[in-house]
């Protein structure tokens, strides 16, 4: 058994943590599962090798830039890492890696989930129902969009961008339209019979659906923003599951409020988990607490993946996921 000290930022499932603690006899768990404050996370650089911190840890340059930093390796639990300032890890002689490919499927069902909901007022229905406010099936009542054979615009066409595609065009007929510039995408694309865009604004005014799959960061804050927002079609959702910021959370409340847009279906938001409270108030929006991973089997494969790359690390063999 090593003797490496390793801290866990947050709670993960029982059987990875305790795969985890047989590879080291130093591990520190995160016991109450607590949202660790600034200090923590800058103590926990301080005296681990390595730091095993997820996406709502910010591990950014203030956190990174302190004295004395004994860690060497970041191993994230997560496939997005905009939280961590790769930069400043690169600076500080630090390893980043993450977890891709495990939670692409779950991923997509939730945002597929989220699209039916929208489309189908869901929510509002079981809302509707729970508060005793039915009165019987009637001809008018509580009509939705259907979803079959519309058109889906996917913004990004990665692993799960790719996974949503598949069940879309396969499960519900639904015409594919992307908007990526890798040269990939086009590859990925023949499979689907999609239609590349060549602009955003092209992607958003021909969709009846939107749904985001690009990573955060500085290049996609509030990508999605009132000018992108009156592009789409006043019938058409959009569908967040990629990272909160990428839209401007005060235009996309203002879009559903007057109807500018027909609904929306987030699983992610800006400033989360501070929820801006105006989006309680309105019916035409469904809200996830962050469930894009939230299977068992697929938290537990994330943790493997973060146990893989930390295996190797300690062994001196490449990584499979690094970052930097």
């Amino acid at each position: 058994m090593k003797t490496v000290e390793i801290i866990v930022t947050r709670r993960w499932p029982q059987v990875v943590e305790d795969e985890l603690q047989a590879i080291s006899d130093r591990v520190k768990l995160n016991r109450d599962d607590h949202p660790m404050s600034v200090a923590e996370i800058k103590d926990a650089l301080r005296s681990a090798e390595c730091v095993l911190p997820t996406v709502t840890d910010p591990i950014n340059a203030e956190t990174l830039g302190i004295p004395d930093v004994k860690c060497k390796f970041l191993g994230n639990f997560g496939v997005g890492f905009n939280h961590i300032d790769v930069d400043a890890a690169k600076a500080a002689g630090i390893i980043v890696t993450n977890t891709p490919e495990v939670l692409t499927d779950c991923t997509a069902d939730v945002a597929m989930t989220l699209l039916l909901m929208s489309a189908r007022r869901a929510g509002e229905g079981e809302r509707h129902l729970r508060s005793r406010s039915w009165t019987g099936w009637r001809p008018t009542h509580m009509l939705g969009t259907k979803v079959t054979g519309k058109s889906l615009g996917l913004v990004g066409f990665g692993r799960i961008a790719t996974a949503v595609a598949h069940k879309a065009h396969f499960g519900f007929n639904m015409k594919i339209l992307f908007y990526d510039p890798s040269p990939d995408a086009v590859k990925r694309a023949a499979d689907y019979d999609a239609k590349r865009c060549n602009t955003l604004e092209e992607l958003l005014a021909e969709s009846d659906f939107i749904s985001l799959h690009c990573p955060g960061g500085d290049k996609t804050y509030h990508l999605i923003d009132n000018e992108k927002l009156a592009c789409m079609k006043p019938s058409a959702y959009l569908i967040n599951t990629a990272r909160g910021d990428v839209v401007d959370n005060e235009a996309l409340i203002d879009a559903l409020r007057t109807h500018a847009i027909a609904g929306a279906g987030l699983d992610v938001f800006e400033g989360e988990p501070d929820l801006n409270p105006a989006f309680l108030e309105l019916e035409n929006v469904v809200l996830f607490p962050h469930l894009g991973s939230a299977s068992l089997e697929t938290r537990i494969a994330m943790g493997r993946r973060v146990l893989e790359n930390l295996r190797a690390y300690l062994e001196g063999k490449p990584l499979r996921d690094r970052v930097v």
